[in-house]
């Protein structure tokens, strides 16, 4: 049995959600805090953004990066494309309107 045929299970899905939970908690956190420079917080939000992505697709989509059928392997290039238009078209946004707002 691959990782992709084996059954899921409920420890699975409370470890994704506490680590999804504990990630989009040091966002908020480098946030209200101000602790950080801009742009310092900004790449950690982007660091945080993909590995928060990262625990999404392995506990609750269930995609790794072990052998797997080739819709597995599609799926997941897909998912990092998409990952890679959000985050950016996010920080582009953000960015933009910090921009427009200062002038």
């Amino acid at each position: 049995m691959t990782s992709f045929e084996q059954p899921t299970s409920a420890r699975g899905y409370w470890i994704g959600y506490v680590l999804a939970l504990i990630l989009t908690m040091a966002a908020f956190a480098l946030v209200t805090s101000g602790s950080l420079p801009r742009n310092t917080t900004l790449l950690c939000i982007a660091g945080l953004a993909i590995l928060q992505a990262m625990v999404h697709l392995r506990f609750f989509l269930h995609i790794s990066r072990k052998s797997a059928p080739i819709e597995s392997i599609v799926s997941l290039a897909f998912a990092l494309v998409l990952l890679v238009i959000m985050i950016g078209g996010s920080l582009w946004i953000m960015m933009n309107l910090d921009l427009r707002m200062t002038l």
